[in-house]
C-alpha cells in the first residue's frame, strides 16, 4: 500500500478550513454537519496544549492506556495500522515504538500540524477514508468515538480498508461500575477537567469534552454494530476502574 503524502511542514490549511477558536459554546450538543464542523474548530483552537492538558488531567495514565491498546493489537512487526482521528500522534508513536508501521488520520489541520510522530499524514473525515479496500493490517483511534457524526458508518469504514485478520483496538473513556468511583469520576471529569482545561487550553472545548459522552451508544450496541460490520472476538474491557474502555475485535 502506498499511503497519502505527509504534509509538508509549515504547510497551510486548505483556503475553505474554518477559522481558528472552539465553534461550541453552549448546552446543547451539536448534530450532524454543525458537529463535524465544531470538532474540527475546537481541536484546530486546544492542538498547541493538548498534549499536556491529557497529561495532567489523567496523571500520565492515558500513556499506560496507549500502550496497552497498540499491544492489544497482537500484529507482527512491519505491520500497517492506521491512527484515526490521531491528534498529535501519541497513538502514532507508540505504533512505532512496538515495531509497527503507523499512518496519521485526522480532520483537523491543527492537529496535525501539530503531529511529532513523522509518521505520513492526511486530512480527512474518517468516516470516508482516502485508502484502498482491504490495505491495513491493523487500525486504531484513541477517545474519539464519540466526536464522530455516527460509529455505524465508523465500523463499516474500518470493515473495508481492513484486510481479514486486520485488528482493530478503540479507546474511549467509560462509566466506572462501582458507585463510589462513578461519583468521583463525575465529579472529577464533570468539573475538574473543564476547569483545567479552561486555564490551560480553550474553555469552550473542556467544557464540551465531558458532555460529549452523551454521544456514546450503550457498550452492547456498539459491539453488536462491529459484529454486524463484520468483525469477529469483539471485546470490550474497562481500565483503571472503569474510567477508560478497551474495544478489541478482528476482521473476519
Amino acid at each position: 500500500m502506498t499511503p497519502p503524502p505527509p504534509l509538508p511542514s509549515g504547510e497551510r490549511p486548505p483556503p475553505d478550513a474554518p477559522p481558528a477558536g472552539a465553534a461550541w459554546d453552549g448546552d446543547a450538543l451539536p448534530q450532524g454537519e454543525a458537529k463535524v464542523q465544531a470538532v474540527r474548530q475546537m481541536f484546530d483552537a486546544i492542538a498547541p496544549r493538548y498534549d499536556l492538558v491529557n497529561r495532567l488531567m489523567t496523571f500520565r495514565l492515558d500513556v499506560r492506556w496507549r500502550r496497552r491498546a497498540v499491544r492489544s493489537l497482537g500484529l507482527p512487526p512491519g505491520s500497517r495500522v492506521a491512527d484515526l482521528a490521531s491528534g498529535t500522534g501519541d497513538l502514532c508513536l507508540e505504533l512505532a515504538r512496538q515495531g509497527l508501521r503507523p499512518l496519521s488520520a485526522d480532520l483537523s489541520f491543527g492537529m496535525l500540524r501539530a503531529d511529532r510522530s513523522g509518521a505520513p499524514r492526511v486530512q480527512t473525515d474518517v468516516l470516508r477514508l482516502p485508502l484502498p479496500q482491504a490495505s491495513l493490517d491493523g487500525a486504531t483511534c484513541g477517545f474519539a468515538l464519540r466526536n464522530l457524526v455516527d460509529l455505524g458508518p465508523f465500523f463499516d469504514e474500518l470493515a473495508r480498508v481492513l484486510r481479514p485478520g486486520g485488528r482493530i483496538a478503540l479507546l474511549d473513556v467509560a462509566t466506572p461500575p462501582n458507585p463510589v468511583l462513578r461519583w468521583g469520576h463525575r465529579v472529577y471529569f464533570g468539573r475538574i477537567v473543564p476547569m483545567i482545561g479552561g486555564l490551560l487550553s480553550d474553555p469552550a472545548a473542556y467544557r464540551y469534552l465531558p458532555k460529549s459522552v452523551a454521544y456514546l451508544p450503550p457498550p452492547d450496541v456498539m459491539l453488536q454494530r462491529l459484529g454486524d460490520a463484520g468483525f469477529r472476538a469483539v471485546d470490550r474491557v474497562l481500565l483503571s476502574g472503569g474510567i477508560t474502555q478497551l474495544i478489541t475485535a478482528i476482521r473476519a
